[in-house]
């Protein structure tokens, strides 16, 4: 699915079966976000062939944070010698999520770790910011020139994302979500469900974080 000329998304519509949002920045090289599931990897395969590409043709992919749901097919692309990137934060506590996953940790190893500031990839020019909460080394990618927000799983459409798993932390949720609100946002791509388009939208979604979903964490 076509979202810009130079973004697409290979997003899980399934409501039974999980897995994440997959995104691919094109540049020279692609940047991809998120690779899901290795068992439910087909999902993307099959969107990039669609495109006439192939997991071959990367340049990197970013690990917004350590679930299962979000980092197992990174093996693919370790395979392949694509480098990987992830928080240092969240590949240390990568340990206590291994229960959720039989992935083994050297499938994927980091080519490097992400770091809060500017990131430049496949002629484009990102910002990463460290949003704590879900996970301890969560990070949200902003991309300035399409005002366009990677959130992993620290907000979506309809909800915040959990703190009730390893060392997430509901204040810190909070406060990273604040963080992205000050952000010139007009695309809001989650981890999962819908995407959030416009300003205005966007505006409102972080406005409900407060009145309402909040509460809750």
């Amino acid at each position: 699915m076509q979202i810009l000329r130079q973004l697409h998304a290979f997003l899980w519509e399934s409501m039974t079966v999980n897995n994440c949002n997959t995104y691919l920045i094109d540049g020279d090289p692609p940047v991809l976000v998120d690779p899901g599931h290795l068992h439910l990897f087909e999902h993307v395969q099959r969107g990039l062939l669609d495109m006439g590409r192939s997991a071959a043709g990367i340049g990197m992919v970013v690990l917004t944070h350590g679930h299962p749901d979000h980092i197992e097919a990174a093996q693919v692309f370790h395979a392949l010698e694509i480098p990987i990137a992830i928080h240092a934060a969240e590949w240390a506590n990568l340990p206590a999520y291994q229960a959720m996953s039989d992935v083994r940790l050297d499938a994927f190893t980091p080519a490097f770790f992400l770091e809060e500031g500017p990131l430049s990839r496949g002629g484009h020019a990102f910002e990463v910011i460290h949003t704590p909460g879900h996970t301890p080394g969560g990070i949200s990618l902003y991309w300035p020139a399409q005002k366009a927000l990677f959130t992993g799983d620290l907000m979506f459409q309809e909800g915040v994302g959990r703190t009730d798993l390893p060392d997430g932390d509901g204040g810190e949720l909070k406060t990273s979500i604040r963080r992205l609100s000050a952000l010139d946002v007009e695309w809001l791509l989650p981890g999962h469900g819908g995407i959030i388009s416009g300003a205005a939208a966007v505006r409102g979604l972080f406005e409900e974080m407060e009145s309402f979903w909040f509460d809750y964490i």
